[in-house]
């Protein structure tokens, strides 16, 4: 009898929890007592006025005491109103109390002194009454619209579990309170399967089952804990765990959601079976910011999907980011994004008669000393904590602004070449904001070009291939960068409509050292040429270099020799005279 007390008890606290998040606040306590009070001065002042003899001159003229009686019922009425306009249903209630005692007051006056002066009262006091039933029936029902509107804005409407901003709603309200919670990021494995076998409305169903089972166990206070599941896209969860006092019982609840997905599903007569990765960190102990904590939580789970072990758990630890170093990146990382502090950098490309073709555009980054810090450091830590593709959109931005206003001084014809993370070409709202930097800046679509490496054509090659053909109608240039460091087949590079390939770095740095890796070059601006590309070598440093790329047949360098990367104003001098 006292677990199920308890169990209620929790599950209470988290619709409380919830209701934070959907109602507006209450009305101060200290609003009620003020309005109960005045309302309490004027119901005793009421007949003393009233059975008053004396006058007050104002202006000149004598006004009887007893006159003011109205004003104060007056007063008093609308201390009522108040209640019920800014009280809600306690207002109406309170309102109620003190209201309906003084229709048989006033009455039994009337009748045992056989005067009517009280008469308007009653009446002042029936029509408020009829004001505050109207007002209640008013706010009830704009409380059920707005009730309705706000649950739709935290719920996941494919699940009904919280969405992502009911998530971070709670834990920055935990945070506020200064409770201690721990933050579990989960991920199906290999759902994509699942879409890619049986079709999106299968994958929705296995989705819907598995939120079910999960809201089961915590709305039930099934684990012991206070828990908060939410969906926060995809196949994406986030677990909420309070209530606790020691790391078992955190392990213990994971365990528990691990195991709700492990028995079969069913859908449209097919069984199928569901695993997840689970990543958490605790706040404060991992850290004392919430964002943080997410990302530690989301830095585990990665872990876990990518060693693929048996252990589907895991805890964060500081060696999860390369330790401190780590972390300081990704704190200058956040500080330049607000600050807009990341730096676009363009480095020239020619043609072998060097001709200048455009430029790339180069993320770059200093620190608190201005001293900049190394692309090759910043950029994998921005990759792993979900940081990469505001990155991409800061150097666009700027490097469009640029190439807008030299457009605008010269009649030449430069291209523009940016790099796109996969994270940020799979963001759902990635076309939008290229057509917006697009317009800001007034360049042409015509004359920008998006670098993609070889593994999103492997990892997400369906969603890739629309959101390429989808730039390719607005008329916007797709490259394949670092071409044959991957491990892309000649299938998808066949299906995928590209006009460029970058040779990477590695293989010119290599090119003159042996016939075999010369050939090697040769074949691949060869292979392209035959798919209709055409074919950059980047990294190219040395004369020999160029002479080797003119005598096989490569179109376009990029690399020291002829241009290292300079800020924006540094590259207008090679553009204007």
């Amino acid at each position: 009898m006292k677990q199920k007390s308890s169990e209620s008890t929790k599950k209470k606290n988290l619709q409380n929890a919830l209701d934070n998040l959907v109602f507006q606040r209450k009305v101060p306590k200290s609003f009620f007592v003020l309005m109960l009070l005045i309302y309490a001065i004027t119901f005793f002042l009421i007949p003393q006025i009233s059975k008053s003899k004396a006058n007050v001159t104002f202006q000149g003229a004598e006004i009887p005491m007893n006159a003011f009686a109205g004003v104060f019922s007056t007063l008093g009425n609308i201390c009522v109103i108040m209640l019920a306009v800014f009280g809600r249903k306690h207002g109406f209630r309170t309102a109620l109390i003190v209201l309906l005692p003084q229709f048989p007051i006033l009455t039994m006056n009337i009748i045992r002194s056989h005067t009517y002066n009280s008469i308007p009262g009653l009446f002042s006091n029936f029509l408020t009454l009829i004001v505050i039933i109207l007002i209640y029936v008013n706010n009830t029902k704009l409380d059920e619209v707005q009730k309705k509107i706000r649950m739709q804005a935290i719920t996941d409407a494919l699940t009904e579990l919280p969405n992502r901003f009911a998530s971070s709603e709670l834990v920055n309200n935990l945070a506020k309170r200064g409770e201690k919670f721990t933050v579990v990021a989960i991920d199906l494995n290999n759902f994509k399967s699942v879409n890619d076998t049986m079709g999106f409305n299968a994958g929705n169903e296995v989705l819907k089952t598995v939120a079910s089972r999960w809201q089961a166990i915590a709305d039930g206070g099934l684990s012991g804990t206070l828990d908060f599941i939410a969906r926060l896209n995809g196949d994406e969860f986030a677990l909420v765990i309070r209530g606790y006092s020691q790391d078992e019982e955190v392990t213990a609840t994971i365990s528990q959601y691990e195991t709700a997905i492990r028995e079969k599903l069913t859908v449209d007569d097919c069984d199928f079976y569901v695993s997840a990765s689970f990543g958490y960190a605790e706040y404060p102990t991992d850290s004392d910011n919430v964002d943080t904590v997410v990302s530690y939580a989301n830095a585990a789970m990665s872990e876990v999907k990518r060693v693929r072990s048996s252990n589907h758990v895991l805890r964060f630890t500081p060696a999860l980011l390369k330790e401190e170093r780590t972390l300081e990146i990704e704190k200058k990382i956040r500080t330049a994004l607000d600050n807009d502090a990341v730096i676009c950098y363009l480095q020239p490309q020619y043609d072998m008669s060097k001709k200048l073709r455009g430029f790339e555009a180069l993320a770059r980054m200093k620190d608190e000393d201005g001293k900049l810090i190394s692309p090759g450091e910043f950029i994998p830590v921005a990759e792993k904590v979900g940081l990469v593709d505001k990155i991409d959109l800061a150097v666009f931005q700027k490097a469009a602004t640029f190439l807008g206003a030299i457009l605008k001084k010269t009649n030449e014809q430069f291209l523009l070449s940016i790099n796109v993370s996969v994270r940020h070409l799979m963001k759902n709202d990635f076309l939008d904001e290229i057509r917006t930097v697009l317009q800001n800046s007034g360049m042409p679509a015509e004359l920008l070009e998006i670098e993609i490496t070889e593994s999103v054509m492997i990892e997400s090659a369906d969603k890739a291939l629309q959101c390429i053909n989808s730039l390719k109608d607005m008329g916007i240039k797709i490259a394949i960068d670092d071409f044959g460091t991957g491990y892309s087949a000649l299938s998808y590079l066949n299906s995928f409509p590209a006009n460029l390939l970058k040779i990477d770095k590695s293989f010119i740095d290599q090119m003159n050292e042996s016939d075999s890796m010369k050939q090697y070059v040769a074949a691949i601006i060869s292979m392209g040429h035959v798919m209709g590309f055409d074919v950059i070598s980047e990294g190219v440093e040395k004369p020999q270099q160029i002479e080797t790329l003119q005598t096989i047949g490569c179109d376009f360098i990029q690399g020291f020799i002829w241009g290292r990367p300079v800020p924006p104003e540094e590259a207008e001098k090679l553009v204007l005279p």
